[in-house]
Order: structure tokens, then C-alpha cells, then sequence
């Protein structure tokens, strides 16, 4: 089945700066999506037939945290299952503005709400600002890092950015600039609630960061801790 090739910088965007803060989608919840929606949408189709087990391979996570995300994609709408089967799923993929609970003409008003308070909350202190639910601000870090993912200095594009927390939300990390940076989506879904460091090492032994990466990765780290990686904003004080 054939549909319109829908903006996929566009698409990016609404889903990284609206949808996932709107649906508080998590890192696996995202992953899976933006899989689902790169194999069907973004090329032209409606629909994907898939098993657990092979979406979770291709995205390397084991099939439980994957079954509990389709799940979780179905509830919201984002996805609507037309068949299951022995054979696997057979799934309708829905854009982001095709979404029922997330409309991105309320959303975006309700951002822009949210970008005007934080802005009076930088006039004071950048350390109080929310970085993940304010769209200025987390292209702010997206700026930061340059068009590299923090952890592999691979470049990326909007299409495969995403924000990580460096320590994890179910370990009390914030939305603060110190603990948020910008990564590609194969180093969000790897490292999940993994500590930061270790991530970084896992990195140096599967060979994709040198010795002297690793080191200038882990001073990177504490540099982020001790607010020393300021982004750049318009209101700053």
C-alpha cells in the first residue's frame, strides 16, 4: 500500500520536539517508532508486516522491552494494529500529526506557552530552565554538540538526533543542560539506562572510539557536570 512521502526533516522535528515530550514517549518507546516510521512512512508505505523478535533484532533489544513498546505505540495511537498472526504484526503507522493525542496544532501552541515561561526563567538563573520540554532549548544543545552525537563523534542530522540524559530519568536525572546532550539514535537505544562512563568504555572496546576519544569523552563528561558546557542562548544570564 502507497502513500505520500511525507517531509522526513519535518517529521523528525515534530516527533523529537513534540510528540515524545507530549506522549512522554521513552527512549525505547521513540526507537521503535522512529524504526516502524522510517520502513513504512518515510518510504512511501502505510503498513509493515513485522515479529517482535525481528524488530527487536534489527534494533538490538530483546523482544520484551519491544512487545511493551508496541503495546505502549498502539494505546496512543501512534500505531494500529490491522493483523496478528504466527507470521508477525501487520501494522498501520500513523505521522506524527496523524496522532489523536498529540494534534500539533494544540501542541505547538501549548509549546509556545512553554517557551515564553522558560524565557522568563532564563532572565533569572539558566540553571532552573527545562531543556527537554522547551523546543528553543533543545535545539540549544542539538547546537552545543556541534552535529555530533556526544558519545561516538559521530556527525548526525536532524533525521538521527535525538537528546540523551546522561543520567538516567529513572535515577532522578533532570532536564537540565548538564545532564542533557545530543546523540545519535543507535548510541540512545544502546545506552538506555546505562551509566554514562561505562557507556563510553563499551564504545572503546567495540572499537568505535579511540584511546584519546575516550579520554577527552570522560573530561567531556565531567565538564557537562560541572556546567562548564554552557549552550549558546539568545537570553543567557
Amino acid at each position: 500500500m502507497k502513500a505520500k512521502k511525507p517531509n522526513a526533516e519535518l517529521v523528525w522535528k515534530q516527533l523529537e520536539d513534540l510528540l515524545a515530550p507530549r506522549l512522554r514517549l521513552s527512549v525505547i518507546d521513540r526507537t521503535v517508532y522512529a524504526h516502524l516510521l522510517r520502513h513504512t512512512r518515510l518510504e512511501g508505505k502505510l503498513r509493515l508486516r513485522f515479529s517482535i523478535l525481528g524488530l527487536g533484532r534489527n534494533i538490538r533489544l530483546s523482544p520484551g522491552p519491544v512487545r511493551e513498546a508496541v503495546r505502549r505505540l498502539v494505546a496512543h495511537g501512534a500505531l494500529r494494529i490491522v493483523q496478528r498472526s504466527k507470521l508477525g504484526h501487520v501494522v498501520e503507522v500513523r505521522l506524527p500529526g496523524e496522532i489523536r493525542a498529540a494534534r500539533l496544532n494544540r501542541i505547538e501552541s501549548r509549546s509556545a506557552a512553554r517557551e515564553q515561561g522558560t524565557r522568563a526563567r532564563l532572565a533569572v538563573n539558566i540553571e532552573e530552565a527545562d531543556f527537554l520540554q522547551d523546543t528553543r532549548l533543545r535545539k540549544a544543545i542539538h547546537a552545543r554538540e556541534r552535529g555530533q552525537c556526544f558519545y561516538c563523534m559521530r556527525r548526525t542530522t536532524p533525521t538521527v538526533q535525538c537528546l540523551d540524559h546522561v543520567v538516567p530519568q529513572v535515577r532522578l536525572g533532570r532536564n537540565s543542560y548538564r545532564n542533557l546532550v545530543s546523540s545519535c539514535m543507535e548510541c540512545n537505544a544502546q545506552k538506555g539506562e546505562k551509566a554514562a562512563d561505562d557507556f563510553l568504555r563499551r564504545l572503546y572496546r567495540e572499537r568505535r572510539l579511540s584511546a584519546t576519544e575516550l579520554a577527552a569523552r570522560l573530561r567531556a563528561l565531567d565538564a557537562l557536570a560541572s556546567g562548564k558546557l554552557r549552550p549558546a542562548l539568545a537570553i543567557d544570564k
